[in-house]
């Protein structure tokens, strides 16, 4: 008999995103949280600059509002932008209060700049915020009565009313595989939320954790829901380039402070690609690192920031400081080898402003859902902001549509009668290095129609052997990782084909100038329903 866990909300996800809105939740709530891994394994932890509010008198949040708009290329939805940064500063003053412990100096929070920003507005905990907030986050969530945290637990799929045969369709819960146990476990709830991050692993390169599979993303698909935009990947400009560096980001904080680009000679280039040099938005600044990479052959290249006084870059970068030390790189006295790498997906699924998506019952926010935020370029430390923003108007929402009258209806257990023991675990394996790679070559910075008319034809090869695979044997989590990842590919491929132009993070040699019009790219899958 598989186990059944009854509760008021389920998220899906235990980052910045999911816990905020647990903790947003009312008390009288019965909350349940999944973690693939332990609460330190996503990508919140990770996190290293910071999160942009208007903090500053001298700031204001039309200018906020503008640099978003201006890094999205005209994508971002204004609604959206606005709604946002006018609740920045309650989401810091929330974190504050939570015990957050946010770098200071003489007295006051200390701001750093980051690229695309026309103010100083990235308020910050040296440079490991994520993980100074995540702690904190965690600390509550574990003294909270009503919240049960469940580590190692992947979510398998959702619940729906339609799934059982049942009348106006709706979320109702979802499956999720204990890894410990190896058995699927049923977890039945009023409100479903996905938290689940991004889909950057579809990647050879990334800076995100290993979690970051889509699986929320593909979730919401399967169940119905549509998803926007999804062919805008942010890849990060400057991810340590070590053999021994597995992921480690240099936080664009660094540039900010006065860190330069700089050849294999040493000579500078981006004052070449953009008038704002090392401050240039995400996008440019990687197209022009994989520009001169690829024209010189270079593995890597090169970021300065030993002409700054040793206190300063030990004390402003302290993780990056030691990271670096630990692999013989003393960035007081030498420059850091860097390259691009996968980062974040601004795309995903559809939402409004309180994180509802097409399915009621089921809600997205952070990195899964596409808010209208981001556009075609995510501006730098605005990720964060979204999750706690976002994060708690759900919770809102949550709390003036809950019922404590609770429709009884028995989701069946996982039926593993018909499947058998995987004795060939090599093919998963050896479908993720071929999925990441081809993504990496053929959907990666720079896209032609060619490149991405080769990587659907793989993928749509890939998306069958899957298919066959999942349908005849026991599930296990890197197949469950797998089978999102191939969806979540198939899902950036045909939004890249269908976008004929460069814009943002989109930069294909086809179609290089931007569209006249802005418009979103928008997949509705065959099973979706309007509310």
């Amino acid at each position: 008999m598989a186990i059944t866990h009854q509760y008021d909300v389920l998220i899906v996800g235990s980052g910045a995103a999911g816990l905020t809105l647990a903790l947003h939740l009312a008390p009288e709530m019965k909350i349940a949280v999944l973690s693939k891994g332990d609460l330190k394994s996503g990508s919140t932890w990770l996190a290293q600059g910071g999160i942009a509010a208007v903090l500053d008198d001298k700031d204001c949040e039309q200018q906020h509002s503008e640099d978003t708009m201006i890094a999205g290329s005209w994508l971002s939805h204004p609604d959206a932008v606005d709604f946002t940064v006018q609740h920045g500063r309650e989401s810091i003053e929330w974190l504050i209060e939570q015990g957050v412990p946010f770098t200071k100096a003489d007295g006051e929070h200390h701001l750093t700049k980051e690229g695309g920003h026309s103010h100083r507005r990235i308020i910050h905990a040296a440079d490991a915020t994520g993980k100074a907030m995540q702690r904190t986050l965690i600390e509550k969530a574990m003294a909270a009565e009503n919240i049960s945290l469940f580590e190692h637990y992947t979510a398998v799929d959702l619940v729906t009313r339609t799934k059982l045969r049942l009348a106006d369709n709706r979320c109702i819960g979802a499956y999720a595989l204990n890894c410990k146990s190896g058995h699927v476990e049923v977890f039945e709830a009023q409100n479903v939320v996905l938290a689940t991050g991004g889909a950057s692993k579809s990647y050879l390169y990334t800076s995100n954790s290993d979690g970051s599979t889509g699986d929320g993303i593909a979730m919401a698909w399967r169940a119905g829901c549509r998803v926007a935009n999804m062919e805008f990947n942010q890849f990060h400009p400057t991810c340590l380039y070590h053999p021994q560096a597995k992921s480690f980001l240099i936080t664009e904080a660094v540039r900010g402070e006065g860190g330069k680009l700089l050849l294999p000679d040493g000579t500078r280039f981006m004052d070449r690609f953009d008038p704002r040099e090392e401050l240039a938005p995400r996008d440019i600044v990687a197209r022009a690192i994989d520009h001169e990479m690829k024209r010189l052959g270079a593995d890597c290249l090169f970021l300065d920031i030993s002409h700054k006084p040793a206190d300063f870059i030990r004390s402003h970068f302290p993780t990056i400081y030691k990271r670096c030390m630990k692999l013989g790189i003393d960035i007081t006295e030498e420059p850091i080898p860097v390259v691009p790498a996968a980062h974040y997906t601004c795309g995903g699924v559809m939402t409004d402003e309180t994180g509802m998506t097409d399915l009621p019952g089921l809600y997205a926010i952070g990195e899964t859902a596409f808010t209208g935020l981001h556009g075609a370029n995510r501006l730098a430390s605005n990720s964060l902001l979204e999750c706690l923003v976002y994060a708690r108007s759900a919770a809102i929402h949550i709390g003036e549509t809950f019922s404590n009258t609770r429709e009884q209806i028995h989701i069946p257990d996982w039926d593993e009668s018909q499947v058998t023991d995987s004795d060939e675990d090599v093919i998963i394996s050896h479908n993720w290095d071929e999925l990441r790679r081809f993504m990496w070559d053929y959907v990666g910075i720079v896209r032609t129609n060619k490149r991405l008319q080769r990587a659907k034809h793989r993928v749509d090869l890939l998306l069958l052997e899957i298919s066959e695979y999942y349908s005849n044997y026991k599930i296990s989590k890197d197949l469950l990782e797998l089978r999102n990842l191939a969806m979540v590919a198939d899902l950036i491929i045909r939004s890249a084909m269908l976008r004929q132009e460069s814009r943002g993070l989109n930069y294909t040699l086809d179609y290089p100038d931007e569209a006249p019009e802005a418009r979103d790219t928008i997949l509705t899958p065959v099973n979706f329903q309007w509310r």
